[in-house]
């Protein structure tokens, strides 16, 4: 029985692929459509079978991010997974299959007054690529990332075994917090099949104050997050190249208005509005994307540098993010030139570094991508590279998108 005819008799709906199924120009000869767990284990076995590589797609909203990959023999679109499988309103948690946008179950837990605070940037994102992304937008400052409130997943590993870990525990991988470990790892452990979140009531009120971008005014606003007014977001918008800037700041729930009345005073911004800024939550741009990440008294060092290393290198760049996170999108324009890249990106992640920072090249045009370093220095490559041996030991899942990935 050859690949092919292994696929079929998974049970599994598989169709061959198109030009359309192409990851980041690697072209699978396959594409699975399962609808259930079991059907992942199913088509996920068969690939172990004929030493397939496989590459897990949701709503496809990421796939440029990170290197793309040596091989592609099969696709598994998990979109057919779109059931929520269980909300327990009154335990604020809800099971979800990986399919399911996080538009929907927005909408689902909507209906009963709660939420899955993440504030997703794609539409069309799903629950399993927002996991495999590690994805969390301006309320991570106040409810934390994917990772903070996933409480249990179930995962399908290469060679078609089914682990669950956390909530709802029926397997466990021994020594291994299954959650942890897969978010943000792009598909290159295996696939998540599900995955349990702890839910937010929504809050009864929202309230944003906007105010120009100055030094004065960015380091006001990120003095907020540690006082008694709590809001739930502090972000900025800053086009560059002497362009004006905006600074936001996001309170929720009890007295919000009041409560963003008095920031507003604190920091200078006018008053507060019900809706956020037409950039609030929105990437700076998506061709050519890095992210950078400090501590955030290091903030105005990293806007510092990346005001040096732009001049330097004749670039605008746009950056957009958390001032008190201190988790930074910074967007190149698509045809910047492949020296200017060359020259920005390494100068700026060794400034970056001085303030103890990193910088990760999420996606750039293809030839300008092949002369860079996305990375960086990793500290804990070598063991983000035995963890791919445990889970992975064929190198078949989405095989080098990471750099552990192989």
């Amino acid at each position: 029985m050859n690949a092919g005819e292994a696929l079929a008799a998974s049970g599994v709906t598989v169709r061959a692929a198109g030009p359309g199924d192409a990851v980041a120009g690697a072209s699978p000869r396959w594409v699975a459509l399962p609808a259930t767990t079991a059907e992942v284990a199913a088509v996920m076995g068969a690939a172990a079978e004929h030493g397939l590589a496989v590459v897990p797609v949701g709503g496809g909203t990421k796939l440029g991010w990170g290197d793309p990959p040596e091989r592609c023999d099969l696709l598994l679109d998990t979109r057919r997974l779109n059931r929520v499988l269980e909300h327990a309103a009154g335990d604020l948690v809800v099971r979800a299959q990986a399919g399911v946008t996080m538009r929907a179950l927005a909408g689902t837990l909507g209906t009963a007054g709660q939420e899955l605070a993440l504030d997703v940037p794609h539409e069309g994102a799903t629950v399993g690529g927002t996991l495999a992304a590690a994805t969390a937008g301006p309320r991570r400052l106040r409810y934390g990332t994917a990772r903070d409130l996933l409480i249990g997943v179930t995962v399908v590993l290469a060679d078609g075994t089914t682990a669950r870990s956390g909530g709802k525990v029926v397997k466990n991988v021994a020594g291994y917090d299954l959650g942890k470990l897969f978010t943000g790892s792009l598909g290159t452990l295996g696939v998540v099949a599900e995955a349990t979140f702890r839910l937010h009531p929504l809050p009864a009120a929202r309230a944003w104050i906007t105010a120009d971008a100055d030094a004065g005014t960015i380091g006001a606003v990120a003095a907020l997050a540690g006082s008694q007014l709590e809001p739930s977001a502090l972000e900025a918008d800053l086009p560059g190249a002497g362009a004006p800037g905006t600074v936001a700041a996001l309170f929720e729930g009890a007295a919000a208005d009041e409560r963003a009345k008095a920031a507003a005073e604190l920091v200078g911004a006018g008053a507060p509005a019900a809706e956020p800024p037409a950039w609030w939550g929105r990437l700076p741009g998506e061709e050519f994307l890095l992210e950078l990440r400090v501590l955030p008294a290091a903030v105005p060092g990293a806007l510092e540098a990346v005001a040096r290393a732009a001049e330097a290198a004749d670039l605008r760049p746009r950056l957009r993010g958390s001032v008190a996170s201190a988790v930074l999108h910074l967007a190149l324009p698509a045809d910047t030139p492949a020296r200017a890249a060359e020259a920005f990106v390494p100068a700026l992640r060794a400034a970056l570094a001085a303030h103890g920072g990193r910088l990760v090249v999420w996606t750039a045009p293809r030839e300008v991508a092949a002369r860079l370093d996305r990375w960086g220095p990793a500290g804990a490559a070598t063991l983000m590279g035995r963890v791919k041996e445990r889970f992975d030991p064929g190198g078949r899942m989405s095989p080098g998108r990471l750099r552990s990935g192989r």
